[in-house]
């Protein structure tokens, strides 16, 4: 079975510094439980990190060097697509498709099923008589729908060039 198929029991959940907001949406997207603060101190950044023992995603070399700082992954590439590369292949994490989408992209929550009752008026009278599935995240109340941004993540996604193409090994 390959990386892009194999199941997974559970994804690895992250906590990214306020440098990495496109990041964590796409890890988001991807269905990673990831907390991200656009306006949060490191002091603060580090306390959530050692209390959650999530993974903390940074481009701070500073922030790295602070005592008793656990596991953490310094996230040196520039641009989204290179930074999300180099955490599933450092990770040696797959993509599972049944995944994606899973999480609310604002608040991180994972989705519900919604009825087609439930989203009634919530969403375009188009998107209602030409969809029938629904998902919506019962803390900020988003609705979400499957449509042509789902080819569009899964062609960003599938795109990535991976380990195993000349790429660096994962985390020992």
């Amino acid at each position: 079975m390959s990386r892009q198929t194999a199941v997974v029991e559970e994804l690895p959940s992250f906590i990214a510094d306020s440098m990495l907001g496109r990041l964590a949406r796409w890890l988001r997207i991807l269905g990673c439980d990831t907390w991200y603060f656009r306006d949060i101190s490191d002091a603060d950044l580090i306390d959530l990190h050692r209390a959650s023992g999530r993974l903390l995603l940074t481009r701070d070399t500073r922030l790295i060097r602070s005592p008793g700082i656990g596991a953490h992954l310094l996230v040196q590439e520039d641009h989204w697509e290179n930074q999300l590369k180099q955490v599933l292949d450092r990770l040696d994490l797959p993509i599972p498709e049944d995944k994606i989408m899973t999480r609310c992209l604002v608040c991180n929550h994972p989705l519900r099923k919604r009825s087609i009752e439930e989203v009634r008026g919530k969403v375009p009278d188009y998107v209602l008589s030409t969809r029938t599935e629904f998902h919506g995240c019962d803390r900020c109340r988003k609705t979400y729908w499957e449509g042509t941004h789902r080819a569009n993540i899964l062609r960003v996604i599938h795109g990535l060039p991976r380990r195993g193409q000349g790429q660096e090994a994962p985390l020992p």
